[in-house]
């Protein structure tokens, strides 16, 4: 082991990806350098020469243990784990090197695992549990403590760390919405489950510009991950302001072909195009979206023909990579952004296991109307700021599916937005006519592309809209799988899992996005959410007011953080959060029963009298939530009745919503229960 090597390795299978990157990313907040080949570049690249001297010279080898890797009987991860056997036995026995952990129950002596690590100490950190201790024990060994040798399977003292809760499955999943359309990139996020304007998934499915990052002076050091990258707003040069939807469009879409390429980590939309119209170098932008490289361009648009230049940098060094210059027929636009994203890769010495073109091209089209048509729909639907705004998005994506039938992500972008109109804007008969209209665009977009990752989205969102959780999980999971690096997916995916109960899972993903889209408002509000869901309520809170830093004017963001003030049990900060913006609908379901808390009877009741003249039946999943925490158990039950009559969307938070507790007892709270038939 070199001096000067004070990093450590981490190797797991492909399947355990979430838990290795919750672990990884608790290690960094410890200060800890990990190489962690995030980009499970294996085959031609698992043997070269970086991954050798990565294993060769780390401090610490951290194999991850679990069914999965016991279930691939072939792997490259194998090979790691080869490799950091082999180096072991060239080490001192005093000296600390190889740390097994694990994630779930695997056994002590799975047969499976390499007897050398059979030989040293095994932590446990079931659903990624406990990893900041095992962070700080870490921090411990690289500072020169000596090893511990395993005293048995069953020893308490053998183990850093014992699971004291069951491991919960990851399957949860909540689906891609950018994964390969610009649609994807909104800047959307999973907020509480509630049936009003921008309640449930209104922030999944809005995207408003977050606020311009105030960047702090650059760190001292920079480190990014291998293959990262940036893709900033290409520049309109077609000298008409009314274009820049589509250089817009077009820069999304490049970014989405980009997170198709495997081995790429790609920052996801929001963050990127924060920076729009600031004047930052690309260094600043680099280190703030922790990324090693920015690709950034112009486009340039006639009748018939488009104008393409590209250029990627080395963010750490400044010097270009890659630069060219493409002029095409706009019929040609899908098979360029094909032509683009694997010049790129290659610039980023990524090896491209297979042709990326049928990811990067699956669902699209060649017609140019059809594409423009598409576009104006997608900056209709991600830069609104009211329900109202969605007819315009969806009369665009309507007139792309005229255009071409087979325009499979046009349907499935329709079908999101129709399920938003269907959860916010939508009453009465057009409630269900929306839903049923956006089940059968997802459909419709299955049977052209079946392995669009959007299309499952959308079948999901309208599965959980009409409180169809079994069908809401099994297409997000589909989702997920076919996108597991998209932001969008994570976020929607880990507020899902939360809100079902799985709570580690839910953190651990949101945590993701959070690290691949730092700059969206959206991400924090996933994470929030699922730590609210999870009772953490003070990581709860400061999740929020990073989220409210991002975007002030973000009224939800006050109302929530004052409730995860008062599950707290701080009832002064709770009460000054929600009068931040007193008139909108959520505080004043917030101040209703803050308010009670304080023997304030009088204001409260004022407060649920301004909410109800509101939202009327459509906020009852939002009354029997302040009925219980006043602990008026008839009147709570009565308005959650009528939520499930109504299919309250707000009912997705029922079995995980902390201000229900008081009802988990009763009979006829327990039948809604039975009745929505939540995943087990």
């Amino acid at each position: 082991m070199t001096e000067s090597s004070k990093a450590v390795f981490l190797s797991y299978a492909s399947q355990d990806t979430q838990a290795a990157l919750s672990l990884c990313d608790a290690l960094r907040a410890a200060g800890i350098e990990v190489w962690f080949d995030q980009s499970e570049l294996r085959g031609g690249d698992a043997w070269d020469q970086a991954i050798r001297k990565q294993i060769k010279t780390c401090a610490l080898f951290i194999p991850v243990i679990s069914r999965n890797a016991h279930e691939r009987i072939e792997g490259y991860f194998r090979l790691e784990w080869k490799l950091g056997v082999d180096r072991s036995h060239l080490i001192s026995a005093d000296q600390a090197f190889l740390l097994p952990v694990v994630i779930d129950d695997t056994p002590d002596d799975d047969e499976r695992v390499p007897d050398r690590f059979r030989e040293v100490q095994w932590t446990r950190l079931p659903a990624g549990q406990h990893a900041q201790a095992f962070a700080e024990r870490v921090l411990r060994l690289l500072s020169g403590e000596p090893r511990r040798r395993s005293t048995g399977p069953e020893s308490a003292t053998a183990r850093v760390l014992i699971a004291r809760d069951p491991v919960l499955p990851w399957w949860r999943s909540r689906a891609a919405f950018l994964a390969a359309i610009v649609v994807i990139a909104v800047t959307s996020g999973y907020l509480a489950a509630n049936r009003l304007v921008l309640s449930k998934r209104g922030e999944a499915r809005t995207a408003p510009t977050p606020a311009a990052p105030n960047a702090p002076g650059p760190a001292p050091s920079f480190s990014p991950p291998a293959h990262s990258i940036a893709v900033l707003p290409f520049v309109n040069l077609s000298g008409d302001k009314d274009q820049e939807y589509f250089s817009d469009g077009l820069t999304e879409e490049l970014l989405n072909s980009l997170a198709e390429i495997e081995g790429l980590q790609v920052a996801a939309r929001t963050s990127a195009f924060s920076f729009k119209g600031q004047d930052n170098d690309i260094g600043t932008i680099a280190r703030r979206l922790n990324v090693g490289a920015v690709l950034e361009g112009s486009v340039r648009r006639s009748a018939h023909t488009i104008r393409i230049s590209a250029q990627l940098i080395n963010a750490t060094t400044g010097f270009h990579l890659w630069s060219k210059t493409y002029d095409r027929d706009l019929g040609d636009v899908l098979k360029l952004q094909t032509e683009i994203a694997t010049a790129v890769a290659g610039a980023l010495k990524v090896t491209l296991l297979g042709d990326p073109s049928s990811k990067i091209e699956m669902g699209g089209t060649r017609n140019p109307a059809a594409f423009d048509a598409y576009l104006r729909g997608v900056r209709a639907y991600t830069s609104r700021h009211e329900a109202k705004d969605l007819p315009a998005a969806i009369a665009a994506y309507t007139e792309a599916v005229r255009l071409d039938p087979n325009y499979a992500l046009a349907y499935a972008a329709r079908s999101l937005a129709l399920s938003s109109y269907g959860a916010e804007a939508a009453t009465g008969t057009a409630v269900r006519e929306a839903f049923v209209d956006a089940q059968a665009d997802a459909r419709q977009a299955l049977r052209i592309a079946p392995d669009l990752a959007q299309a499952y989205l959308a079948l999901g969102s309208v599965a959980e809209d009409t409180l169809n959780f079994t069908q809401a999980s099994a297409s997000y999971q589909r989702a997920l799988a076919l996108a597991p690096g998209n932001a969008q997916v994570l976020r929607i995916s880990g507020g899902f899992s939360a809100s079902v109960g799985y709570f580690d899972a839910g953190v651990a993903a949101t945590r993701h996005a959070v690290v691949l889209d730092p700059l969206a408002r959206a991400s924090y509000t996933a994470l929030a959410q699922a730590l609210y869901y999870a009772r953490r309520y003070d990581e709860a809170v400061a999740a929020y007011t990073e989220g409210i830093r991002l975007a002030p004017d973000f009224k939800v963001y006050y109302a929530q953080r004052g409730m995860a003030y008062y599950g707290l049990g701080d009832l002064v900060s709770a009460q000054a959060s929600c009068e931040i913006k007193s008139d909108y609908w959520a505080s004043q379901q917030c101040l209703a029963i803050v308010y009670d808390k304080l023997h304030r009877h009088a204001d409260a009741e004022v407060e649920l009298a301004k909410f109800t003249a509101w939202g009327g039946d459509d906020g009852a999943y939002q009354n029997a939530t302040i009925y219980a925490q006043w602990g008026n158990v008839p009147k709570a039950l009565k308005w959650l009745e009528t939520a499930l009559r109504l299919h309250d969307p707000g009912l997705a938070s029922l079995k995980t919503d902390p201000l229900l507790d008081p009802l988990r007892k009763e009979v006829r709270f327990q039948a809604v229960m039975r009745e929505l038939k939540f995943p087990q």
